[in-house]
């Protein structure tokens, strides 16, 4: 390994954060942060986390198997993913999410899991 090799060994980001004048350091992001902002993480507000546990309940009171099916939100927008056991299923889970007050709009991208044969 060369010399120069062994000195640049830190990351673009570390250098950068130790070598550019930040005029308000309370705005930066922390690296923990910067990482979730690069992984797709996004934080609920509170109306939202309201939202999410009502729909979550919802989801679990809709009488289908529903240990697959995951939520997300985005203001009144509602996302299903997953998948249920059985095609009658479906709309049992999509009309227990469409009674939740505060979800407007339901993506219901859930599907049918495939039987395995024995």
């Amino acid at each position: 390994m060369s010399r120069s090799t062994e000195k640049n060994s830190k990351s673009y980001e570390e250098i950068v954060r130790k070598t550019v004048v930040d005029p308000d350091s309370s705005a930066r992001p922390t690296l923990e942060q910067e990482q979730a902002g690069r992984e797709g993480f996004r934080a609920l507000d509170t109306d939202e986390r309201v939202l999410e546990q009502l729909v979550r309940a919802a989801v679990a009171s809709s009488g289908a198997d529903t240990s697959a099916v995951t939520v997300e939100i985005a203001r009144d927008k509602v996302t299903l993913r997953g998948s249920v056991p059985d095609v009658g299923m479906l709309r049992p889970l999509e009309d227990a999410v469409a009674r939740v007050p505060g979800a407007e709009t339901i993506h219901n991208q859930v599907v049918v899991a495939a039987r395995r044969s024995v």
